[in-house]
């Protein structure tokens, strides 16, 4: 059975019974991201998951801060699960902020799984990162976050863009389903808009040597968002794992009986893999 409720603007619906999960989903998705994931273990987990601010193309945009979406996660975390703390599993820019909230409320998350994006602000990644891998990172990036400003003053052709740009890079979502409202976070990381990310927390000081964290990641893309130490911190962490599997970065969708078999069977204790 599954019930909606509306907490600070938000739709977030619950469905399943045991122990909380919360999702987050990323750029440029929305909760139905998570629908086989949700069927793979509503019958053991609470599954909870609403769409980020903005992402909900039946209202208007809303571009938050860092401090803002925290506020707003732990809204809907102390919200539908009050006296205990609740497991995350995130993806993309839901791992961004995800790591985020959590690392700010660490009594408020007791395990993580993360979804393709691990420490993207860690020496070690950012390290290894190859010119040729720099400039197609950055190509994407700005150019969603160009797209984001042009949508204040022309909407259609800023929704065009950032369709193009989602068809170009493999993403799995209905373009009738993506629209400019949902660039912000590359606002804020190249334009340093609604604050900017500077401040936000060291994720490999964090993830796996402090919560016990399933990192899964797609092999086959054009550059990677996780560093090699990375990987080898978490497998040598007791409790932490990370896994890859033959896919791209929309690996949920892309091998559907993998991801989910790895994160049902790593949230009952068992190896991931």
């Amino acid at each position: 059975m599954q019930t909606s409720q509306n907490i600070n603007g938000l739709t977030v619906t619950s469905e399943g019974q045991g122990p909380t999960v919360v999702f987050l989903h990323g750029w440029p998705d929305s909760p139905a991201l998570w629908d086989g994931t949700v069927t793979a273990l509503r019958d053991s987990h609470r599954c909870v998951r609403f769409a980020l601010p903005g992402y909900d193309l039946s209202q208007g945009p809303r571009a938050v801060s860092v401090d803002e979406m925290c506020r707003l996660i732990g809204e809907v975390v102390n919200t539908v699960s009050p006296e205990e703390p609740v497991t995350l599993v995130l993806h993309d820019w839901g791992c961004f902020f995800g790591y985020e909230f959590a690392a700010r409320n660490i009594e408020r998350v007791t395990r993580v799984v993360a979804a393709d994006v691990g420490d993207t602000n860690s020496g070690a990644y950012l390290g290894r990162l190859k010119a040729k891998e720099k400039w197609m990172i950055a190509g994407y990036q700005v150019w969603l976050a160009v797209a984001w400003k042009l949508g204040a003053w022309w909407p259609a052709a800023a929704t065009g863009m950032t369709r193009f740009m989602a068809r170009k890079i493999g993403c799995r979502t209905p373009p009738q389903d993506i629209a400019w409202q949902m660039n912000y976070p590359y606002a804020m990381q190249w334009l340093g808009s609604y604050g900017g990310l500077r401040g936000v927390a060291r994720v490999d000081r964090t993830f796996g040597p402090v919560l016990p964290t399933l990192f899964i990641y797609g092999k086959r893309k054009p550059f990677m968002f996780h560093s090699e130490r990375w990987l080898e911190q978490l497998r040598s962490s007791p409790g932490s794992d990370a896994v890859g599997l033959e896919a791209g970065h929309w690996m949920m969708r892309q091998q559907p009986e993998a991801f989910n078999g790895a994160v049902k069977r790593w949230l009952a204790g068992e190896k991931a893999v």
